[in-house]
């Protein structure tokens, strides 16, 4: 999960991939997978909230909220 973390944080920067909801989903699950869960939540409620429809909102709060201490 580290190495993958690395990546993703490069491509936080990539313009392309602004507002694209899934990329701190996976930044979310690396996070919680280092065990690093309050930065995990934090990224699925930022994905949350760029979310494209009511579905996808639900399930990133959803996986947020499996991570509240």
């Amino acid at each position: 999960p580290a190495a993958g973390l690395v990546l993703v944080d490069r491509l936080l920067g990539e313009r392309a991939l602004q507002g694209y909801q899934w990329l701190p989903s996976v930044r979310g699950d690396l996070l919680e997978k280092l065990g690093r869960r309050a930065e995990a939540r934090a990224e699925f409620e930022r994905a949350a909230t760029l979310a494209n429809n009511a579905r996808e909102r639900a399930l990133l709060l959803a996986r947020a909220a499996s991570l509240a201490s």
